[in-house]
């Protein structure tokens, strides 16, 4: 064995993983997992828990199942995290724990996200389930959005006593782990319905088909339905275009759509009826996370498809893990390339797109450098669906339709830091709700945060 290295992760090979919804990444067995939980050095001062915006007890973990003892393994995650075998799949551990493991500097980092993800699979399949709460305070508190923020905010609260009831305005909880993360990535059944019947066991009620803003508004929560406090964790659903001419075609989807489409409704199952036009040549323009997934969701329905994005491969802002599985499943990387119009036939479908090339420049405010179009390199690409994936913002419906509830000039809602309060008292945010989109541990983090000063608030208030 060599220390140096990380424990290789099976995966499908990619020419049969590109033709079906499988689980790409079939991880590891105990076995392996244990080979790597004993690469962990053990450090006392452990940064990679610094890394980690829930401060889950990596080492403390590790060792359990370098040892063997995987369910004790399992309880101590769950002391931090309601969503273990979600986070061990989709969160940016090489940017967060992993970044900062020790065993990193000479050689890989300890696979941090794959043994989290080993020991939740493991618990789930051997029925361990979280203990429920020993009492109940009778106090009700109400979470807008069903995601990882609500999600981690319910389970909270709900050991800590309060009576949760989650509101969600789709037919389904589960927020983005649901309706925006591919099955490849992230089964639903075996996994997100697993992690949220382990939160409705410790007692929260999960209340869907309920728009916060149209069904009911939050001032009525809490002036009618006597809920004491509110927690919004109701994402950023809301998609941006860039602007071109075109965009208005039909065969042009945001990636919000295409991907709810295919997750949440299952348009890749040919036995339910979901309507879908899934091109024989698409151009995903984006490049993060959610571009990946519906690229390469797209190539999974039979199209040749394009990642079309301004800056070089180098400034992707996409997991590594996500552009290289991309890559091997052969996806067309259009880098330094940006859109200026969307071709449209006579009619009114998508027949191509109109590109020009890049080179970059000065660093911008990110810090990234800024793409600058070159002079007379405008080409042209045939296509019939063009998806744009250039980020959402928060739906204006609930700070629109709630009274004192302050937002930014991007409609994110503002909090303060340390407790989530938002400027109307006894109202919480956190998530993609308050920050724009980010990652999902992120989420999860802010849901933790908002529970921990909706127990003070109301500390406070009965004092």
């Amino acid at each position: 064995m060599d220390i140096l290295k990380k424990v290789p992760v099976r995966e499908q090979e990619p020419k049969i993983r590109a033709t079906n919804f499988d689980e790409v990444c079939i991880g590891y067995n105990i076995e392996e997992a244990k080979e790597e939980a004993s690469r962990c050095l053990k450090c006392k001062n452990a940064k990679c828990r610094e890394g980690c915006p829930v401060s889950i007890d990596i080492p403390g973990f590790i060792k359990e199942v370098e040892a063997g003892n995987i369910e004790k393994a399992s309880n101590i995650i769950s002391l931090y995290s309601a969503l273990p075998a979600v986070c061990g799949r989709v969160c940016p551990q090489e940017s967060q724990c992993e970044e900062k493991c020790i065993r990193g500097i000479k050689g890989e980092a300890v696979s941090i996200g794959k043994l989290e993800r080993f020991v939740a699979d493991w618990a789930r399949e051997h029925g361990i389930k979280p203990e429920m709460p020993i009492y109940k305070n009778g106090k009700k508190i109400a979470v807008i959005g069903s995601g990882p923020a609500g999600l981690t905010c319910a389970g909270e609260l709900a050991r800590m006593g309060y009576d949760v009831t989650v509101f969600e305005a789709l037919h389904k909880a589960g927020g983005v782990l649901v309706y925006g993360i591919p099955e490849f990535r992230l089964p639903k059944n075996s996994v997100v319905k697993t992690e949220i019947d382990n939160i409705k066991a410790l007692g929260v009620k999960i209340e869907t088909n309920v728009i916060i803003g149209k069904s009911v508004t939050i001032d009525e929560l809490i002036e009618v339905e006597g809920f004491e406090a509110v927690f919004i964790g109701s994402g950023a659903g809301l998609p941006k275009f860039m602007g071109i001419p075109g965009e208005n075609a039909n065969g042009v989807f945001s990636a919000n759509e295409y991907l709810t489409r295919n997750n949440l409704m299952k348009a890749f199952d040919e036995s339910y009826d979901t309507p879908i036009y899934k091109g024989k040549k698409v151009a995903v323009v984006g490049g993060g996370n959610v571009a990946m997934d519906a690229a390469r969701t797209a190539l999974r329905l039979g199209a040749q498809v394009y990642i079309i994005y301004r800056r070089s491969e180098e400034e992707l802002p996409a997991r590594v893990e996500e552009v290289h599985h991309a890559q091997e499943e052969g996806i067309i990387f259009k880098l330094l390339t940006n859109p200026t119009e969307i071709l449209v036939d006579d009619k009114g479908w998508v027949r191509g797109i109109k590109c020009i090339e890049m080179e970059l420049g000065e660093p911008d405010q990110s810090g990234r450098r800024k793409p600058v179009e070159k002079q007379n390199s405008e080409f042209e690409i045939e296509l019939d669906v063009v998806i744009m994936s250039l980020g959402t913002s928060p739906n204006p419906l609930i700070s629109s339709t709630t009274q004192s509830l302050d937002v930014n000039r991007w409609k994110c809602i503002i909090t303060d830091e340390i407790t989530g309060m938002t400027s109307k008292e006894g109202v919480f945010a956190g998530g993609d709700a308050v920050t724009g989109a980010a990652t999902v541990i992120l989420a999860m983090g802010a849901g933790k945060t908002a529970a921990k000063g909706i127990d003070k608030y109301l500390k406070m208030k009965e004092n």
